[in-house]
């Protein structure tokens, strides 16, 4: 029976994350946050939700979980200056599937910025699910990039999900394991992963069932491998028995699900075939729970079905059913020839048999049975200041833009507030005209250092 509660949603986009290019060829495209957000927009979703742009995350944001001298080297290399780097690039790990391009960090800062002030709403209780399909970065390690991700906006927003929640959840669907979650939380109690993903001869190579975690966090890492062609109904069939126990045991006070859209079929570099219903029904099974729920993207490599499949789990955020047809937009050619909304299966072997699953699931419930839901809480290494904006900060932020600019109708700081409105534009929730907003350009060119 389908969740009838209605959920307050938070939508963080920033319309500069489509402007940034990794590099020519390259099957990671910013470009398809717009799309999706198109979408979004052009389906009307956004008349039910808050949408907002966040303030992109600091280099202070970042040094939360990663090495200072690495957030300062991808603060610094620019493609002008790369060159006088080589040393660094190779010790961090950026070149080749994560190469310098312009703009770098503040791509990093726009997708760590909405995951973090996600988490910060939900502890603020501002709403009930936040969404930030621009986050879900999950390879990236804490002194190195890795398989396209720089900054792991989803250890940040977690780290600050624990300071208000004992116990946080972390669910990985995307096609890749979410490796870089699993081993910043794999010594702990407090955080459980969670990651389905295509295992063996495949990046980045880890994620077997066996990988369980060690010390306090000992059977809190929990991995499903797959193999190729995995359907909707074998997915369903796992998905939900090892959720359902996982939350009967583990008894998380906050979830945090990162979508990727690579584990549809007819992805780029993806090889499962699953149906956007068939993606979507994690979103819904997981927001049956009621918790509070941050939704984040990954991985997705065609452009036009990341943007269906994270559109219609949007619409399943709010409550809203969505037509079939494609309303007609700017991005319409990109939807041809059928120009429907919905990803269909192929008739590709599923390479997973019904007893492969019951026997991995098995192992996977045996091990889950020896989870207490009391973890023990050390906050040591959690940071004690939240990394959003709590009320009164705001608050305050808002009183000083009005006394430094009190001959201006919209300032900066108002532009950075804004929200939809119900034709679709950008505005201020408390000002009296529509006006879009687009932001200027955040690309710099640094000195070389």
């Amino acid at each position: 029976m389908r969740n009838t509660i209605k959920h307050r949603v938070s939508y963080f986009y920033d319309s500069d994350v489509g402007d940034f290019a990794y590099e020519p060829g390259h099957p990671m495209k910013p470009h398809r946050i717009r799309l999706t957000h198109a979408l979004v927009v052009n389906y009307g979703l956004y008349k039910r939700m808050e949408i907002f742009r966040a303030k992109p995350a600091s280099r202070h944001d970042m040094t939360q979980f990663h090495n200072d001298d690495y957030i300062d080297f991808l603060y610094r290399v620019t493609p002008e200056n790369m060159d006088h780097l080589r040393a660094e690039q190779t010790k961090y790990n950026v070149g080749s599937d994560s190469p310098v391009f312009d703009g770098l960090f503040d791509f990093c800062g726009i997708s760590a910025g909405g995951s973090m002030e996600g988490a910060s709403r939900l502890n603020r209780g501002k709403c009930d699910i936040a969404i930030n399909w621009a986050g879900g970065l999950h390879h990236a390690k804490k002194i190195e990039a890795s398989g396209f991700c720089y900054v792991n906006d989803i250890v940040l927003a977690i780290l600050e999900l624990l300071r208000f929640h004992r116990r946080v959840l972390y669910i990985d669907i995307d096609v890749h394991h979410g490796d870089g979650v699993e081993e910043a939380f794999y010594k702990t109690d407090r955080v459980m992963t969670v990651s389905l993903h295509k295992y063996g001869e495949f990046f980045p190579g880890t994620g077997d069932v066996r990988d369980v975690g060690v010390a306090r966090g000992k059977n809190h890492s929990v991995n499903f491998p797959l193999k190729d062609g995995i359907d909707d109904e074998s997915y369903k069939y796992i998905f939900e028995k090892v959720i359902g126990k996982v939350m009967e045991t583990y008894r998380p006070e906050a979830i945090v699900l990162q979508c990727g859209a690579d584990s549809l079929n007819g992805d780029k570099l993806g090889s499962f075939n699953l149906s956007s219903a068939g993606h979507a029904n994690c979103v819904s099974f997981v927001k049956s729970f009621n918790l509070p729920l941050l939704v984040l993207g990954g991985g997705g490599y065609t452009m036009r079905n990341v943007a269906r499949a994270w559109s219609y789990e949007t619409g399943i955020c709010v409550g809203k059913e969505m037509f079939e047809e494609i309303p007609y937009h700017e991005y319409y050619g990109y939807y041809g020839p059928d120009f429907k909304l919905a990803i269909r299966p192929s008739n590709a072997e599923n390479r997973n048999s019904r007893q492969y699953l019951d026997e991995i699931t098995t192992l996977i419930l045996e091990n889950l049975k020896q989870v207490t839901f009391a973890p023990a809480v050390q906050m040591s290494d959690i940071p004690q200041q939240s990394m959003g904006m709590t009320d009164e900060e705001e608050a305050e932020q808002n009183d000083l833009d009005e006394d430094k600019n009190k001959d201006v109708r919209i300032t900066q700081h108002r532009k950075d507030k804004m929200v939809v409105d119900e034709d679709g534009y950008v505005s201020d929730s408390e000002g009296e005209d529509d006006e879009l907003c687009p932001r200027p350009s955040k690309r710099r060119m640094r000195l070389n250092q």
